[in-house]
């Protein structure tokens, strides 16, 4: 800031050519002014004016400068009109990580676009641990673990997940009775991006304390593959239940091995970079999210 008021008053002693008045526009002493200018040819390097006791002139190297100084004081205005006018209406581009499940967000950012259409939405999908400093996002939306010291965080909700099957997947092979019972029926996994893990089924363990190990039908990565293969009687699933709710609703979908499966809820959640004062764009899509995005209470296992 001191370097921005240097130049403030280099401009106005090159553009009144005298301490004298430039002091008395800036409300300080010429004298001030001289130590001022003093200091920024000292700091520069060069002589800006050739001073006599009748006139103070630009030197080469002063014109040049002032040409300079004066573009980027020009810019500074501009960005701060921009930023006073953007105070009023959120607008401008804005850069967020969302998980793969579509189901749950783009009927919402549908409805965000229509209330703020002066924002641009840059998204980006993926179940990946992004750095959102590093990687120069606005925001992330995510499931799971919803703490990191760089970053704050709003809670949207939470849900659970459920093992659903189709009425005719069950008919042809059976509906299972214990997780053991799992060992002879196709089932549905789901492998992390970030490590490679395939998730697990969060089964109770048998009487004897032995953890259910169901087989491996088919590996995917996201939502969508495992609630069409289940939906087309291709095997069990562990789903979301707010991506499974209407199916169940319908009967297209039936709930498998409800009474064993461990009581669980998944945080659902958008974080920033937090230590920042939040842009308006910014504060208009946390606070859609948290207003609108619904998340219901998960279903009891």
């Amino acid at each position: 800031m001191d370097s921005l008021s240097g130049l403030a008053v280099f401009i106005q002693v090159a553009e009144t050519r005298s301490f004298v008045t430039a002091g008395r526009a800036l409300g300080v002493s010429a004298s001030a002014i001289g130590k001022r200018v003093a200091r920024l040819e000292e700091r520069l390097g060069v002589r800006l004016f050739h001073r006599s006791t009748r006139s103070i002139t630009l030197t080469a190297e002063g014109a040049l400068f002032l040409a300079r100084s004066r573009r980027v004081l020009a810019e500074i205005e501009a960005a701060e009109q921009e930023l006073s006018h953007s105070a009023g209406a959120p607008r401008g581009k804005l850069r967020v990580s969302l998980p793969l499940v579509s189901s749950l967000v783009l009927p919402l950012l549908a409805d965000f676009m229509r209330e703020h259409p002066a924002i641009e939405l840059d998204l980006d999908f993926s179940d990946r641990l992004v750095d959102v400093i590093e990687e120069g996002f606005d925001a992330v939306v995510r499931t799971g673990e919803l703490s990191d010291s760089r970053l704050s965080v709003r809670r949207l909700g939470a849900f659970s997940q459920l093992l659903v099957a189709s009425p005719d997947y069950l008919l042809r092979c059976g509906t299972p009775a214990t997780p053991a019972d799992l060992a002879a029926h196709a089932c549905l996994h789901y492998r992390y991006p970030a490590t490679g893990k395939v998730e697990v089924w969060p089964l109770q363990p048998g009487p004897d304390g032995a953890e259910a190990r169901p087989p491996t039908s088919m590996i995917c990565n996201n939502m969508e593959t495992r609630l069409c293969f289940a939906l087309r009687g291709r095997g069990i699933a562990l789903l979301p239940d707010f991506c499974v709710r209407e199916a169940l609703a319908a009967g297209r979908l039936q709930r498998v091995l409800a009474e064993h499966v461990r009581p669980h809820a998944i945080g659902l959640g958008v974080l920033w970079p937090s230590g920042r004062h939040p842009s308006p764009k910014l504060r208009a899509f946390v606070d859609f999210l948290g207003a609108h995005m619904f998340v219901a209470d998960p279903v009891a296992v």
